[in-house]
């Protein structure tokens, strides 16, 4: 029997190598490593939005930003690649009457931003009307002391591009040094990566800040041959100093690796089934799109019409809250400048809030809800998990079904709710992972999935701005040979 692969998050720690210690002890929150200040952007707004006016636009609005970034990889001990990314931009919206244009340039000269709303203004000339173009109503506009708040989202990382190779080495030689039957590598990497905004429009919204995100990842490849598996893992951080150290990374992805090797196909049957709860942060976000403006004016989603419609069994919630420090979801105000507030999107397994723009929500005859740019820190819960409900546990209440560690494929239908999608993990057996398995298919129906989740692990993993633990539906068809 196969060795239970470990709980999907790894534990945090500072990373202990020479390289970080150097690289972090250089980060210093004065050295932003921006070629521009926000108070430089800012003018920038004020002149495209001064010129709009000019112009004759109704109304207006512009976003100034600039991103930067060292991005490093190696593979099999030797140096790969090494890039440096910098890039900046001007949007200007221009609005006339009810005709919208958008015009982009990435030159800051006074000379290209005239230009630039000009080619705006004339666009929106000629545009078609549009009776929900403009732009958001003044009342639901963020407050001041919302869009000044602090919400700890900017850590450059002053590594250098010798460091960020030594810790990429690093991690992929811990991976290569866990077992001989780690044989090959794809590759690790390190990503140092930060940006910032001010934007502001004729409603009266003004505001901007800077934000950061870090990673290091693996990929090791075990076996030889036709019983060759590969797998990874990562860690991703807004501060350098809270990734896991590369051995971590390393020892982690190639015990995922080494679990898959020898793994054979199942016959097809019907069985409940497992998410790992990096995965089951997927089935969270096909939440979301369903229930996102765009999907729903269109009537391009399955769960049209849903608002205050149970969709998942009582025991089930989901949170969502802009404002967790540090949070990768977190943000004072929507890509829009409009208000975001903490609140229940599910309570109980019922429909509470959809996400939606000032657009979107014209459209539906609602009132926006501050999601611009996508969600905020969501959290999926259930009432019935204890805190003793780990991956072992939630094995357990899986008793003899699929426990899926990788999927592969977009095999979701928005329309019909029709899933099916490439899969592999592990069968398991009274609570046991008994083999590894591979090349199957799995197939259901996502208003029948939401439904038929019986169980949420306390094994809870974060995966971009969404939080959950392990999910077990069930039951759902498995293809296989």
């Amino acid at each position: 029997m196969k060795k239970l692969i470990p709980s999907a998050q790894v534990p945090l720690s500072k990373p202990t190598t020479a390289a970080n210690k150097a690289a972090n002890q250089a980060a210093k929150p004065s050295d932003s490593g921006f070629a521009y200040t926000l108070p430089f952007f800012e003018s920038l707004v004020d002149l495209a939005l001064a010129e709009a006016k000019q112009a004759g636009a109704t109304d207006a609005g512009a976003e100034v930003s600039e991103g930067c970034g060292l991005s490093v990889s190696v593979r099999n001990g030797e140096l790969e690649n090494v890039e440096r990314n910098r890039d900046k931009s001007l949007g200007v919206t221009v609005y006339v009457g009810q005709r919208r244009g958008n015009a982009s340039t990435s030159d800051f000269s006074p000379a290209a931003i005239k230009q630039t709303v000009r080619a705006a203004y004339d666009i929106a000339r000629f545009t078609a009307e549009d009776l929900f173009a403009r732009l958001p109503d003044e009342e639901d506009i963020s407050p001041v002391s919302d869009r000044t708040r602090g919400l700890d989202l900017f850590h450059p990382w002053a590594v250098t591009s010798e460091q960020a190779a030594q810790l990429a080495l690093e991690c992929e030689a811990a991976a290569l040094s866990v077992d001989k039957r780690i044989t090959n590598s794809e590759g690790a990497a390190v990503s140092a990566q930060q940006s910032q905004f001010f934007s502001a429009h004729t409603h009266g919204f003004r505001g901007g800040y800077a934000t950061s995100r870090h990673s290091l990842s693996v990929s090791p490849i075990a076996g030889k041959g036709d019983n060759m598996q590969r797998d990874g893992w990562y860690s991703s951080q807004r501060k350098s100093d809270e990734l896991a150290s590369a051995q971590a990374v390393g020892r982690y992805a190639a015990e995922r690796a080494l679990s898959r090797l020898k793994s054979r196909k199942i016959s097809t049957r019907e069985c409940p089934v497992l998410f790992e709860s990096p995965l089951a942060a997927g089935l969270l976000g096909t939440f979301v799109q369903a229930v996102s403006g765009g999907a729903l004016y269109r009537k391009s989603s399955f769960l049209l019409d849903s608002m205050g419609k149970m969709v998942f069994p009582k025991h089930m919630d989901i949170s969502e809250d802009p404002f967790v420090m540090g949070g990768k979801g977190s943000s004072p105000f929507d890509d829009e400048g409009v208000r975001v507030q903490a609140r229940q999107v599910l309570e109980a397994g019922r429909v509470r809030g959809y996400f939606l723009s000032s657009y979107s929500a014209r459209k539906l005859g609602m009132r926006t809800t501050g999601n611009a740019g996508g969600s905020h820190n969501l959290t999926f819960t259930s009432r019935l998990t204890l805190p003793g409900d780990d991956l072992d546990a939630m094995l357990q209440r899986l008793g003899t079904g699929l426990f899926v560690t990788e999927l592969m494929g977009q095999g979701v239908n928005y329309v019909t709710g029709d899933y099916s999608r490439g899969a592999s993990g592990f069968w398991v057996e009274k609570g046991r992972i008994k083999y590894p398995v591979h090349e199957i298919t799995i197939a259901g129906n996502m208003k029948a999935m939401f439904k038929g989740i019986v169980a949420v692990g306390a094994d809870t993993y974060n995966y971009g701005a969404k939080t959950v633990g392990s999910i077990l539906i069930d039951k759902m068809k498995i293809a296989g040979s």
